[in-house]
């Protein structure tokens, strides 16, 4: 059974060492993810996913990550997000024109 989460890129890390480090946003906290080419340091997601992470940052892009048994990351899915506030202004304006 695959565990996943689902959120925002809010911040990415390049090092020149190669080393990429993201800001996930879900369930209203962020957690690092990091990619490492060097084997002494600790790198929990593959530089693949990493990257493609990374590339949705500032981009209406909602991302769901898929986790294996190990814990370990399978695969990752991207879609458009909802834009919320598109539809409280839709809101807002059906309460306006009501109150005319």
């Amino acid at each position: 059974m695959s565990d996943s989460i689902f959120g925002q890129v809010v911040g990415v890390r390049k090092f020149t060492n190669g080393d990429i480090e993201v800001d996930f946003y879900h369930d209203d906290k962020i957690t690092e993810y990091r990619y490492s080419s060097d084997s002494s340091r600790l790198g929990n997601f593959p530089k693949e996913l990493t990257e493609t992470l990374a590339s949705t940052l500032a981009t209406d892009i909602c991302i769901e990550i898929f986790f294996g048994s190990d814990g370990n990351p399978t695969h990752i899915e991207l879609e458009e997000c909802d834009d919320d506030s598109d539809d409280e202004d839709l809101e807002d304006d059906e309460e306006f024109s009501e109150e005319e």
